[in-house]
This record gives structure tokens, C-alpha cells and sequence, in this order.
């Protein structure tokens, strides 16, 4: 801490963790008055030195006491801690004692620390005796962990970013990492940069950003991916380019797995034309797997989101065991994750087929240690005999009045899960439904009847672990709010009222760090070799509070012989199975569960984009994150938008066997035909019905339990609207409005926060005979400038008062707007000047350029700006940011940079002369 002067503002800054993706970017904070005023890279942190995407670079616009939880809820009343605290026990008790432990369960989140999962899951599993405790992680990696548990014995990622690196070949399977992870896209990108023999293979059906560093792509069939690393495996074995000597002494099964992907991929012909892939490119990324030694694969929800997502993941592990290509620098099989604890929550045995680090219930004498080691003087906890309910099957337990009591912290199920108006109803019939949450704006508040306030990134303080399995601290840099408390602390007073406060009398979450890392290496060096657990921190057991306070990144594990940590597992060949082998697995590949048929032709994808993260509830708090993709969309290939009758910008409706999905149509020739991808992101507080899990059925792996989010069948159609309009509404009338907004009985409307106001996108496909006595009706401010053009529907208008924008309209196609940037500033003027008065209908100042839609958030640059500076003679992506700043900070807008450079240089060559003009 320092203070320049005795007058100037005392100025911190403090180091933490970004609570986004799974890189688990280290940021450093600056706080001035008791606020954080800026954040950056940490330049000293291994994920990201000193990198942070555009999220990341944003996360404190994203804070802020507005629309937070500050105290407890029960019943729809506020309540005291007590109260509350009080009626969560009971209420647990009641059931408890007339139901059975196993009525109980919790649902909890990769948004969690460690020490919150780690509290949870003694609390649940330990002592209240119930086995169904599981998390939203289960979404997102779960097929993962189930490959690394069958092949390796362990879930246990092999590698390290600096893999990513040291590779010779890097393989994006099913992760647009450059949307997703940007951070570790940008340190590929560099090191390809700095390496001119690095190759980048991206198998993806759809062209994505992530393509822009690519060697090669291959956008094969959704679904595909196991036949594809099967035919990979038979044409290694077919060329002679298997490590006979590492598969003898360090695995098992080759002979099996290889006889299964001989059986469904004989020929590289087949392949192709199984995949729908070119088999001159495919052989291509054959030749260049086997023939390299340094190859990571690196996969996400592209694979694991399927009904076969652990075969898939298995049959990638498979290649780089047959060609010894893990365990050294630059190579092995790399889960990503998505969420900044996924790991951290598998530690602890967040999942609900996990006891506690990582011990499983079938591993031998597992309940009996974790027993022993959680029992106090006077309490012996009881634990489950075996597994609980998985996420989707959870909430059929709910549905079947199986589960009567569900605890959910820091997630969304209402939005994210699969079949989503099942799980609603599921949550509708629930008799006890106690959530722990941080804001107020999330649609799962509505199914609650004890609301409990929780604290929030730059308030917890604990640690978590990212992909690499490296443990970081996200440190408190700021009090709570209101009444708003940490997730453990409330656990634990609810724990003390249940009867087992002596197991659960944590005063610092250090001290269940403590604990979390002892039981990590409890009774593990005394197991045979083969038996003993990967995951182990004991070398980290008895940090006092400053030496936590003070922990620096480490990868695990982290023991009296690696008290550094370890970067990368499985260098001696050794695993943590029984004979120390790795297994290949046998692997038939399956199509998807959601099968496509004449009512459902198009196969459906959905995924994160680049600004947003989630369901919403933190991202749309910083407006400029809104800018990128400000409403939800279907993206659909040019030829499917001719078929289905729907066009570019116009609005569109999928319908599935689940529900029904509405938005904006994208026409990309990106995406392949036969197939559209929407984002997951969107919830019924920003639009009236484009929740991605309305559209999939529940169909999960049967190994992992993980949903098949990338595999929905739908029909795509236009949206009829006989009108479409834009509505600028002041933060203070929105305020007053609350969530009672009448124009949201459209058949169509997305919110878009904005700076000062809300911007709203309404369509319906009833006729409007007169729009000035409907925006009376929908506003208590009428108009007080307005121009009309009967004939064709069009009206702006806009009310005044006190000289301050109350709210500005327009009717017609979001395509006549202005740029909305000059409107946003008039909403935050004290008083408006007689000059912008008469140019608010116009939108924007005479002569005042309209830059286009946001391309680069960091800086907001719009295209028409980035265009204009192009036919300038800006031709190249530095020369853009050198003006513009575009792509200078995060990176990730590089991509579309470099895709308007090519759009315009296309143009200037197809461009007629005066010469062709004539002729």
C-alpha cells in the first residue's frame, strides 16, 4: 500500500484470480477508496503472464452493490441470519428424519473455491449421510475425468501449459479456443511465432476463430471425433509409426483397442467419408500426428458434451499412448476445462461418484479412511455406501419426489441444464429448495424458498486450481456487501445447528485448506504404488494464515519429494493403476442420441462466445461486453437460409422435441450446412425465450453422466413479425418499471444493458395501428419529439424531462439504426443541450460517424471504423492498432481483423474501373 501525499487517496493493489474459464488467469487489482478502480495481469503468474482477455480486462466494471443479494430470504420475506440459518436446519431436520438422508442433496458450481466445495462436501456426504451432492462442472468436463480415470487410473491431467509451447504439433479437438481461452490461444499463437516449425491442426465442424493460426483444418461431421482417432490408431499401426517399446512397458489393452478401431475405421477412405472429410487432408494430420513425438491434443465440450463423450476422450488418450507421445515436454492429451474451480471441485469429490481427494467410492478402503479421518471426539460421521444422482438424474430424482430438499450454490439450473422446462418443473414441485447466490437478477430465484446472500469474486477468499492443475489464490480484496457471507461460513453455522459444530469449527478458510490438504495425503504413502492417490498436497499441510495468505501458484502434487510441485505427470511411464499400466480402451464410436428425422433435419450445436460467460448474471454488469454479440443468435449456413426461409438479421425460431428457441439469424458460411449453432448464455432476464437448454433432451454418457449439449435436432423457421422496434429506456425509469416491463408480452424481446440505460429489441407479429398511444401504454412518460411515417410504419420519438432523456424509440429493422454510442452518452447528460435535443431523433450528431458493431470490446472499435481505416490504407493488423488500438490488448478480436482485411481486399479486387464500367 502506498500514498503519494497526505491528500491523495490511499492506493492498493493486490493480487487474486480471474473467475472465468479454466485457465485461471492470475489479475492484479488496484482499489482506491475502498473500490476496485482497475485490474491487470499478473505478470508474475504461469497461466497468463501478465495476459487477461477482454472479460478478464473488464472484471470491474462488472462489480458494484446494484442488483446484489445483502440479506436472507425465507419464504419471499427478508429474515435475520439467524432466522434463516435456523430455518435451513430445520427444515433439512424435517426431512431428513422423515424421508431418509438420501432425500437430501446439493448442486453446486466450478464458481466455488476449495474450501467452499471442500465444506460441502463433508457437510453432505460426511455428515448428513447423503451421497447426491454434485456440480455444474459435470456439464462441462465430466467425459474428461471419466477418459483419465479409465486410461490413467486417476483424473489426472498429464500436461502443462508450457506443453502448449513446446509442441511441435498442437490439436484443437471440439475448443474454439480463441472465443474460449483466449489466453492460452495468444501463448500458442506466440510460440508458433517464435517456432516456424510448429503446425496447428483445428478439427471443429465449424470454421471458428481459432482457425486463424491453423495449418490445417478439418471440419468433420458432428459426432464424428471417435471414428476419426480410431482410423487415426489403425493407420499408426498400418504405417508402421507405433512406439512398440512404450506400449510394452507401459501400458495394456493395445491389442484390443486397436483390433475395435480396425473393426470401424479399416480404411482411410472410409474415414473421410465417414467423417464427411477430405481424405487427402485427413491423411494429412495422420502423417503429421504419427510422425511427430511432441503432440498435445488439446479438447473441450466439443468432445466431452455427447452421449459417447468418454469413448471420445479415450479414443484421442489412445493415439498418444500408442505413440508414446505423453509424459515429456510438448506432449500427452489436455483437458481443458471451462469453469475456474472444475478442478478444484473434483479434489474435493465434488462430483457425485467422488468421496474426497480424489477417492472414489469403490477405491479400496476409501469410506473407511475418509470416515476415520473426519470423525472428531464426540461425532462419527456417517457416509454413503456408494454414488449419488448425477446433475441431469438429480433433477429426475426431484421430479420424482425421490430428492425433497436441494441446496444450490453459486450455479443456474433453471438455464443451464438440458430439458430445461423438465428441470423447472422439477424445481417447481421441490418441497425444500434453498439457494445460495450472490445477485438477484437469476432466474433460479423464482423456484426458492430460503435465499441465502453469498459473497462474490473480490470478496471470497480461498483458493482454486485450473487446467494445469495448478492452485492459485483468489484473494478477498473487498468486504461483502450488506449482509452477504462466504459459502463455507454459512455451511458451517448451518452445520453447528444441525448438531456437528465441533467438525466444522472453521474461524479462516486456511484452516480448511489445512484440512483438505492432510486428508489429501492421509494414509497415501503407506499404499502400495499403484494404490497410492495422484492428487496430493500434504506438502502444503500446516500453512499457518500468513504462509496461506502468501501461497504462490503450484501445481500438485505437492509433496515432502516434489515440494515445488509438479509440472507434468507420467514422466516415468508409471500410472496410477494397479500395475502401474495405462489402459487402452477398446472404443465403438455411436452417433448421437437426438436423432435428426424429417419434422428435426437440422443437427444443433451450442457453445460459449467470446464477451459473455455463463448465463450472464457478471458479464452483462460491464456494458461493453454486451457490444460483441448484444443479442442471441442462430447461426445457419447460406444454403439452410435459403431452404428454411429465413435471412441474415432477420428473426427465427428452432423448435425441438425439448422446447423452442427464438433469436436473430446469423448467416455465416462458417458453419456447415445441415447444422446451426446458438449460444448458451442467454436466460429469461435478458430475452423471452433463447435458453439453449430448451432445446436438448437429457440424454447423457452413460459413463459420465455427462449431457449431449452438442448434439440437438431442430427445425429452424422465420419468425412472422409484422413489426420490430428499438427502445432506449433511463436506468431510472427501468428501475421504476422493475421487472414489470409491458412491451416484454412481445413475441420477441432481448435486453441489452447499456451505460445509463437499457436497450431493449421487441418484435411481434401483431399489427400496431397507432405507436404513440402504445408507448404511452408501456411508458409513464410520454413523448415529446416524434416524427411518423404512417405509410410505411416507421416512428422515433423520445420524452424529455427536467431536461434529462427518459427514453428514445424507434420503429423498423434493427438495420436503420445509428450507432447507438452517441444516445448512450445522452442518457448519462445531467441536462441535455438545445443542440442534441434536436438531434435526438436523428440518434446522433450531425456529421458524427457511426463506427458499426463493436469488434474489438477492449477498446470499442466498431467495423465501420476498422473499415474505413482499412480503405485508408491501415492493410494490416498492426497498422489497424497502431490507429485504432484494435487488437492491441486481449488479441482476441485478431481473427475478425484479419477477416475484414481479406472481405476488403476481396472488394478492392472485384471492384469495377471506369474502364469495365464503360465496356
Amino acid at each position: 500500500m502506498y500514498q503519494a501525499d497526505d491528500s491523495a487517496p490511499i492506493c492498493d493493489q493486490a493480487k487474486t484470480t480471474c473467475p472465468y474459464c479454466g485457465v485461471g488467469c492470475g489479475v492484479t487489482a488496484t482499489i482506491e477508496g475502498g473500490a476496485i478502480t482497475a485490474v491487470e495481469g499478473d505478470r508474475q503468474h504461469p497461466a497468463n503472464y501478465g495476459r487477461l482477455c477482454v472479460k478478464g480486462s473488464a472484471l470491474h466494471e462488472t462489480l458494484g452493490q446494484q442488483g446484489r443479494l445483502t440479506r436472507p430470504w425465507v419464504d419471499g420475506a427478508e429474515v435475520d441470519w439467524d432466522t434463516a440459518l435456523d430455518a435451513v436446519a430445520s427444515r433439512l431436520t424435517a426431512i431428513r428424519n422423515e424421508h431418509g438422508n438420501q432425500a437430501l442433496a446439493a448442486y453446486l458450481s466450478g464458481q466455488l473455491l476449495t474450501e467452499d466445495y471442500y465444506v460441502a462436501n463433508k457437510l453432505f456426504k460426511g455428515f448428513l449421510g447423503t451421497p447426491h451432492l454434485d456440480t455444474n462442472s459435470r456439464l462441462c468436463m465430466a467425459s474428461a475425468v471419466a477418459g483419465y480415470k479409465r486410461a490413467f487410473g486417476a483424473d489426472a491431467v498429464p500436461c502443462c501449459y508450457e506443453d502448449l509451447e513446446e509442441a511441435e504439433l498442437v490439436v484443437l479437438v471440439g475448443s474454439n479456443l480463441a472465443w474460449n481461452h483466449p489466453v492460452l490461444y495468444q501463448r500458442i499463437k506466440v510460440a508458433k511465432t517464435r517456432n516456424p516449425l510448429m503446425r496447428v491442426v483445428v478439427i471443429d465442424p465449424r470454421v471458428t476463430d481459432s482457425c486463424e493460426i491453423a495449418d490445417l483444418y478439418l471440419g468433420l461431421k458432428p459426432g464424428s471425433d471417435a471414428r476419426l482417432f480410431n482410423g487415426l490408431l489403425s493407420w499408426m499401426a498400418a504405417k508402421g509409426k507405433l512406439d512398440e517399446l512404450y506400449l510394452t512397458r507401459h501400458t495394456q489393452g493395445f491389442d484390443e483397442a486397436l483390433a475395435a478401431a480396425r473393426e470401424e475405421a479399416s480404411d482411410l477412405e472410409s474415414v473421410a467419408a465417414d467423417c464427411d472429410l477430405d481424405a487427402e487432408a485427413l491423411e494429412t494430420f495422420f502423417y503429421w500426428f504419427a510422425s511427430q513425438l511432441h503432440v498435445v491434443t488439446l479438447y473441450s465440450q466439443g468432445v466431452n458434451q455427447s452421449s459417447s463423450g468418454t469413448d471420445k476422450c479415450n479414443a484421442i488418450i489412445n493415439c498418444h499412448l500408442a505413440g508414446g507421445k505423453l509424459g515429456l515436454p510438448g506432449a500427452g492429451p489436455f483437458s481443458i476445462t471451462g469453469q475456474p474451480n472444475a478442478m478444484g471441485g473434483r479434489e474435493v469429490g465434488g462430483l457425485a461418484n467422488q468421496l474426497a481427494a480424489h477417492m472414489d467410492y469403490h477405491t479400496p478402503g476409501a469410506i473407511d479412511r475418509v470416515t476415520r479421518f473426519w470423525r472428531t471426539a464426540s461425532l462419527m460421521p456417517t457416509l454413503p455406501e456408494g454414488p449419488g444422482h448425477k446433475a441431469v438424474e438429480l433433477f429426475s430424482a426431484i421430479e420424482r419426489g425421490e430428492v425433497q430438499a436441494l441446496w444450490v450454490m453459486a450455479t443456474n439450473p433453471a438455464v443451464s441444464l438440458p430439458d430445461a422446462a423438465r428441470v423447472r418443473a422439477a424445481l417447481a414441485k421441490c418441497p425444500l429448495v434453498i439457494v445460495s447466490e450472490c445477485v438477484t437478477d437469476t432466474d433460479l430465484l423464482a423456484y426458492a424458498d430460503i435465499v441465502l446472500p453469498a459473497s462474490s469474486w473480490s470478496e471470497k477468499d480461498g483458493t482454486v486450481t485450473n487446467s494445469e492443475r495448478c492452485i492459485s489464490r483468489q484473494r478477498g480484496l473487498l468486504p461483502p456487501p450488506g449482509e452477504a457471507r462466504h459459502d463455507w461460513w454459512i455451511m458451517c453455522e448451518v452445520a453447528k445447528r444441525l448438531g456437528y459444530g465441533e467438525a466444522f469449527a472453521y474461524a479462516h478458510p486456511s484452516e480448511i485448506f489445512d484440512e483438505h490438504a492432510r486428508l489429501s495425503g492421509f494414509e497415501n504413502a503407506a499404499e502400495p504404488a499403484g494404490a497410492r492417490r495422484l492428487f496430493d498436497i500434504s506438502g502444503l499441510a500446516g500453512l499457518d494464515r500468513a504462509a496461506y495468505d502468501a501461497l504462490a501458484p503450484i501445481q500438485w502434487p505437492v509433496t515432502a519429494q516434489a515440494p515445488r510441485g509438479t509440472a507434468r505427470l507420467f514422466e516415468d511411464g508409471h500410472f496410477a493403476t494397479d500395475n502401474g499400466l495405462a489402459r487402452l480402451v477398446p472404443i465403438t464410436p455411436r452417433g448421437p442420441e437426438q436423432r435428426l428425422s424429417a419434422a428435426r433435419p437440422l443437427r444443433l450445436n451450442t457453445g460459449r462466445i467470446r464477451d459473455q460467460w455463463h448465463t450472464m448474471t457478471r458479464t452483462a454488469r460491464a456494458p461493453r461486453l454486451m457490444n460483441h454479440r448484444a443479442e442471441p443468435f442462430i447461426e445457419v449456413h447460406p444454403d439452410d437460409a435459403e431452404a428454411y426461409g429465413v435471412a441474415d438479421q432477420r428473426l427465427a425460431v428452432l423448435s425441438s422435441e425439448a422446447g423452442e428457441y427464438r433469436a436473430r439469424v446469423r448467416v455465416a458460411k462458417s458453419q456447415r450446412a445441415g447444422e446451426v449453432f446458438v449460444p448458451m448464455h442467454w436466460s429469461d432476464r435478458f430475452t423471452k425465450q433463447a435458453r439453449s437448454g430448451a432445446l436438448i433432451s437429457g440424454y447423457t454418457d452413460p459413463l459420465s453422466g455427462q449431457p449431449e449439449s452438442k448434439h440437438g435436432a431442430v427445425a429452424l423457421a422465420p419468425l412472422s413479425t409484422a413489426w420490430e422496434a428499438t427502445l432506449l429506456v433511463s436506468e431510472a425509469l427501468s428501475e421504476a418499471l422493475s421487472d414489470a416491463a409491458p412491451w416484454c408480452e412481445s413475441d420477441y424481446w432481448a435486453r441489452i444493458p447499456m451505460r445509463g440505460c437499457q436497450r431493449w429489441q421487441l418484435a411481434s407479429g401483431q399489427v400496431e395501428h397507432d405507436w404513440l398511444e402504445r408507448l404511452a401504454a408501456w411508458l409513464p412518460e410520454a413523448a415529446t419529439l416524434w416524427c411518423e411515417d404512417a405509410g410505411d410504419g416507421r416512428l422515433r420519438a423520445a420524452a424529455v424531462r427536467n431536461g434529462r432523456l427518459c427514453w428514445w424509440a424507434m420503429v423498423g429493422p434493427p438495420a436503420e439504426l445509428p450507432g447507438l454510442a452517441w444516445l448512450e452518452q445522452r442518457f448519462n447528460d445531467a441536462e441535455l443541450s438545445d443542440t442534441h435535443r434536436r438531434r435526438l431523433l436523428a440518434g446522433c450528431d450531425d456529421g458524427a460517424a457511426d463506427t458499426g458493431p463493436t469488434i474489438c470490446s477492449c477498446h470499442q472499435v466498431g467495423q465501420k471504423a476498422i473499415v474505413s481505416a482499412i480503405r485508408d490504407g491501415d492493410t494490416s493488423v498492426e497498422a489497424l492498432g497502431a490507429r485504432l488500438a484494435c487488437g492491441t490488448q486481449c488479441g482476441s478480436c485478431i481473427p475478425e481483423l484479419k477477416s475484414l482485411l481479406e472481405e476488403e481486399r476481396t472488394h478492392a479486387r472485384t471492384k469495377p474501373t471506369p474502364e469495365t464500367q464503360v465496356a
